[in-house]
């Protein structure tokens, strides 16, 4: 439901920047309400692409001399289990946080999400110029994260997309199915209902 990408490279994205108290305090919270949570950790040599942090929820950051600001993977992963274990030792483990009401969504459902999204954005001709897509694609999926989603959420934003993709002001919901669109329909299709309607 929740995860933290660790990198110390600035990043033109809208993502919360935690230190690594804060993020183990979050994810104890997390976890305790009963979500799913992790942190994703980069590559030895080289951490993590844009569009792999552009999938976490925030990020988290540790505070080093900036001039050796690179840390191993394994000098990652034990300041991050340090930090997780502190924070279930400590009298006061609250945050910010509060376990919700809703559900939050699943990342399969968040993905399924961002592919039907920008799947109607490239049948309208959202991104361009089509070099700049991956840019484009990465500050969406920035944006969609940012806010940590339910999943009722994520049901109203399809239902809003599947709107727009299925409907026009020619053809407004309650005016008939989509499929009634004569522009919907191939050329040859078109052709033939026009034929039809001739005859009769």
């Amino acid at each position: 439901n929740f995860v933290f990408a660790t990198t110390a490279r600035a990043r033109d994205n809208f993502k919360p920047v935690r230190g690594p108290v804060e993020a183990g305090r979050a994810l104890r919270a997390r976890q305790q309400a009963g979500q799913r949570s992790g942190i994703l950790f980069g590559r030895e040599r080289f951490g993590l692409y844009n569009d792999e942090v552009g999938l976490a929820d925030e990020i988290v950051t540790f505070p080093v001399d900036p001039a050796f600001s690179s840390l191993n993977i394994a000098q990652a992963a034990l300041l991050m289990s340090y930090e997780w274990m502190k924070s279930g030792l400590e009298d006061e483990t609250k945050t910010n946080f509060s376990s919700p009401d809703m559900m939050p969504a699943t990342k399969e459902q968040l993905h399924g999400l961002f592919a039907y999204l920008e799947g109607a954005l490239e049948a309208r001709g959202y991104f361009r110029p089509a070099p700049k897509k991956p840019k484009m694609v990465d500050n969406l999926r920035a944006v969609l994260t940012r806010a940590g989603f339910a999943e009722p959420e994520l049901k109203v934003l399809r239902g809003i997309i599947s709107s727009l993709d299925r409907f026009s002001p020619a053809m407004p919901r309650g005016d008939g199915s989509p499929s009634d669109d004569p522009r919907r329909l191939p050329a040859a299709a078109r052709a033939a209902k026009a034929t039809d309607k001739d005859q009769a």
